[in-house]
């Protein structure tokens, strides 16, 4: 894996001024994580890179969301918001011929698109957050990550106990939601097939029907949201094409399951042979490797991995 710079460094560490990543002659795709890919270092290198939005963050949820970020997804949604955002800064800001982001990584994507400036992104992560939050409330889920196991098969698993594919990330991983019950007889189902079942550490079905009425809500916040087109292509992770209607889009998000697989493969039909993630973590590096292993994965991160919600 390229590192940044040259020579020892604590991958955790904040630095005192921009290093530069090299970037291949080929078309670059730069991808932005999503929950669940918070890691330790993650709130140093924001306070470093970006204070004042850090600080518009905290005055926004009357809290550092980095402290609070195992408090709900109210607060987790705006602290990879904002980590995404440093580590791309930490970074040097890399451009990318085309961008994309794993679901709440969609927002930070948007931004370096130039389709939101970053309050803009931070006000709508803090509202996603918080409507899923209540939603989840409202209706409570859960998810579950399967790894192994036939493809055809855990769908078909998931539509007879009536759960959603939220996320299909790569081969071999499908992440199932929907209410807590079914979720706990399709694992036991699941682990007497010899397949592994991880229940995640959300307390909401996202990607489900169950996020409808968020969904509505967040329409509603969007209309208040002047948003440009994108100067650069920013692929959706539920479509896996480029945003048309970036309002429609976000709130599809909150119902539709991502597609991160073929949101790779177009990027790659699109010419990209180059997937830059930015951290924190380096999540959708592994995940990469796993789709598309014929072309080029490099982090910004060297952080263990974890599965994305």
């Amino acid at each position: 894996m390229s590192g940044i710079g040259s020579g020892a460094r604590d991958r955790n560490a904040p630095r005192d001024h921009y290093a530069s990543v090299a970037i291949s002659d080929s078309r670059t795709a730069v991808l932005f994580p999503g929950q669940g890919s918070q890691t330790a270092g993650m709130a140093a290198v924001t306070a470093a890179q970006c204070p004042d939005l850090l600080e518009q963050a905290r005055d926004a949820l009357g809290d550092d969301p980095f402290e609070r970020i195992g408090d709900g997804t109210g607060f987790a949604q705006p602290a990879i918001f904002c980590a995404s955002l440093a580590h791309w800064k930490q970074a040097g800001n890399p451009a990318g011929d085309m961008y994309a982001g794993h679901s709440l990584g969609e927002l930070a994507a948007l931004v370096a698109g130039g389709a939101l400036d970053p309050v803009q992104g931070l006000e709508l992560a803090v509202v996603r957050g918080r409507l899923m939050d209540e939603a989840a409330a409202a209706k409570p889920g859960g998810m579950m990550a399967v790894l192994g196991g036939e493809e055809d098969s855990v769908r078909a698993l998931a539509g007879r106990f009536g759960l959603a594919i939220a996320n299909f990330n790569a081969p071999g991983q499908l992440v199932l939601s929907g209410e807590s019950d079914a979720l706990g007889e399709a694992r036991r189902q699941l682990r007497a097939d010899k397949v592994k079942a991880i229940r995640l550490p959300v307390a909401g079905a996202f990607h489900s029907p169950l996020m409808e009425g968020a969904a509505r809500r967040f329409r509603a916040e969007l209309d208040r949201v002047e948003l440009a087109p994108p100067r650069t292509p920013v692929f959706s992770s539920t479509a896996a094409a480029p945003f048309e209607d970036v309002r429609a889009g976000l709130v599809a998000a909150l119902t539709r399951p991502v597609d991160w697989p073929a949101t790779l493969r177009a990027m790659q039909a699109a010419g990209a042979a180059t997937f830059l993630e930015t951290g924190p973590g380096d999540v959708l590096t592994g995940l990469n490797r796993r789709t598309v292993p014929e072309v080029e994965s490099r982090s910004l991160a060297d952080e263990p991995e974890a599965v994305h919600a």
